[in-house]
């Protein structure tokens, strides 16, 4: 087995893991300030014992109003960003969410896109997409649906058929970030209809490409995977998007929990012409 099948391997136990326990390995444990991220891959980092999953969530900016409008077990309290927030969903939109893990993103969008509109999660861990069809079922959503996908292999959408594409800190975790934003490429709406805004890490000290020197637990950590930000961008580009903005920017984690490098958390968003 490759170091990159161990590492996709590894990222399926560990984030199996957080659907049944709750406990994630990519959220703020505290805030934005120096050390207040939890990506040293430490499992029990993110949840300190005053803080609900829904505090955490709101660390990154997500909307407490809006949070109550969506099932309570949706919220685990990961994530780097609101990509819901920054994507201008409206009613009627298909949305595709990718590394949909229990729904939050999928719910939030819902609401938005009401009857006329769909919203089609994509998860590769069989224990997300389990917790994530029952919390549809329980709570009567039927505009949604959970889809079981490798996102850099196949997206199991149909080509230029989404309005919105959206991912909150899951790309970082793919082994081929090219090939992952040329599936994104592929089923966006062409004509400047499509697009993607995704939140995710960089970091200022990218790994090497050697992969004798990657860690498993530092990348499902969120860590290891991360790209520079100029390289980031660049991969989009060879995705196939000649329109890439940066929509907000703000310090995730620095310090000695991290190698001394520093992460940062992006909201990006990318056109389809």
């Amino acid at each position: 087995m490759t170091e990159y099948l161990k590492i996709k391997e590894k990222v399926k136990e560990r984030y199996g893991k957080v659907a049944v326990t709750g406990d994630s390995c990519c959220g703020p444990s505290v805030s934005f300030e120096p050390g207040g991220g939890c990506c040293s891959g430490d499992n029990n980092a993110i949840l300190q014992p005053s803080q609900s999953a829904a505090q955490v969530s709101e660390l990154v900016g997500y909307d407490s109003k809006e949070l109550k409008s969506i099932p309570e077990a949706s919220i685990l309290g990961a994530g780097c960003g609101t990509p819901t927030k920054f994507a201008f969903i409206k009613e009627g939109d298909t949305v595709v969410d990718l590394g949909s893990g229990a729904g939050i993103d999928v719910f939030l969008a819902a609401n938005v896109v009401k009857a006329s509109g769909r919203v089609i999660g994509i998860d590769m861990t069989d224990e997300m997409l389990e917790k994530a069809k029952k919390n549809a079922y329980d709570n009567g959503y039927t505009n949604v649906e959970f889809r079981k996908g490798d996102i850099e292999e196949r997206i199991p959408v149909d080509d230029n058929s989404v309005d919105v594409v959206i991912s909150n800190c899951v790309i970082n975790l793919t082994t081929d970030k090219v090939k992952t934003f040329r599936e994104i490429h592929r089923i966006l709406k062409p004509n400047g209809i499509g697009r993607m805004v995704i939140s995710d890490l960089v970091t200022d000290k990218q790994i090497a490409e050697d992969t004798s020197s990657i860690d498993p637990d530092k990348w499902c950590g969120c860590i290891d995977g991360a790209l520079t930000k100029e390289n980031y961008i660049a991969s989009i580009k060879k995705g196939g998007f000649d329109i890439v903005e940066v929509l907000d920017e703000r310090l995730y984690a620095e310090g000695d929990q991290v190698d001394n490098r520093r992460i940062t958390s992006l909201v990006i968003k990318a056109i389809k012409e």
